[in-house]
């Protein structure tokens, strides 16, 4: 997630896994009580929302960026 500017922290807390900006560092924050399942679901639909560059990404992160696109059509 740092190719695309983003930081990626665990938290404990009662809140959904979500996106945000603070003090001007884009961040993801993961709620550390979710299941695996969801923690993975969360970040699949947050990648998808962003508006990525692919020439920011190495070969197989592209790759999987694009998997992730058309799984979603």
């Amino acid at each position: 997630m740092e190719n695309i500017g983003y930081k990626i922290r665990y938290e404990k807390g009662n809140f959904r896994t979500g996106a945000c900006v603070l003090q001007h560092t884009k961040v993801i924050v993961v709620n550390k009580f979710s299941t695996l399942e969801i923690k993975i679901n969360s970040l699949i639909q947050l990648i998808r929302e962003f508006e990525i560059n692919i020439k920011d990404l190495d070969e197989k992160q592209g790759q999987f960026y694009k998997s992730l696109l058309k799984e979603e059509r």
